[in-house]
């Protein structure tokens, strides 16, 4: 691939790459938490939460970024407090993480709350009566059987960050091998003499990677199914 890709055309898929891995694994244990409480939980205010977590497939790409970039930016208060204690979100690869988070996590959010839903919840509930505690119940029980969905869920995720570019380029911006992701990198070539070429090829880039994405979760998210049927 490094001799297929120019030096720019790699920076940006190496930083794509790192962005989505990050933007993945940190929300991972908090989109498990918060499809959990979706998915077994009865409080008031569960819709408002449900609402807020699908917000960003609903709101345009570049309103998300703005909203970050207000709270998290230097002048946010939000990035203001983060800034004194040395960390800064607002034109930074971390600021590109943070964006691709919140945009992937409905995604991460609802395969997880699929998965728990088809678990019986008479398994934990039988589970709980032999005296094992709710996290050792969980743990035990419920993550075993909603792991495939768990990683569909993370591979989805990881897929839409690798994606993102509204919410992206208006928090960081679009500066070379510091926030230009892959789509950044694509509207950049297209906006210069000669660039049409690199852009096709971070477009085939995008499009390998967005496919097996969707083949794995796909196959992921039969697997239960099919073993239900042969058991």
């Amino acid at each position: 691939m490094t001799d297929w890709l120019g030096p720019e055309e790699w920076r940006a898929v190496a930083l794509s790459l790192k962005v989505s891995f990050w933007a993945t694994m940190l929300s991972l244990p908090i989109g498990l938490w918060v499809a959990f409480v979706l998915a077994r939980c009865d409080f008031p205010g569960k819709q408002i939460l449900n609402g807020l977590v699908h917000l960003p497939l609903i709101l345009p790409p570049v309103v998300t970024g703005y909203i970050l970039l207000a709270t998290f930016g230097i002048q946010g208060p939000i990035g203001s407090a983060l800034q004194e204690i040395g960390i800064v979100f607002a034109f930074r690869w971390t600021g590109a993480a943070l964006a691709a988070a919140v945009m992937a996590f409905p995604l991460m959010v609802r395969a997880m709350r699929l998965s728990i839903e088809a678990v019986d919840p008479k398994l934990e509930e039988a589970a709980g009566t032999l005296g094992a505690s709710g996290l050792w119940v969980f743990l035990t029980v419920t993550l075993p059987l909603i792991l495939p969905g768990v990683i569909a869920g993370a591979i989805l995720a990881f897929a839409k960050a690798m994606g993102e570019f509204g919410a992206t380029i208006t928090f960081v911006s679009n500066i070379p091998g510091q926030t230009q992701t892959v789509p950044s990198a694509i509207y950049a070539f297209l906006q210069i003499p000669d660039g049409e070429a690199s852009a096709w090829r971070l477009v085939i880039v995008s499009v390998v990677i967005a496919m097996t994405a969707l083949l794995l979760s796909e196959w992921l998210a039969r697997r239960p199914v099919a073993q239900r049927g042969s058991a």
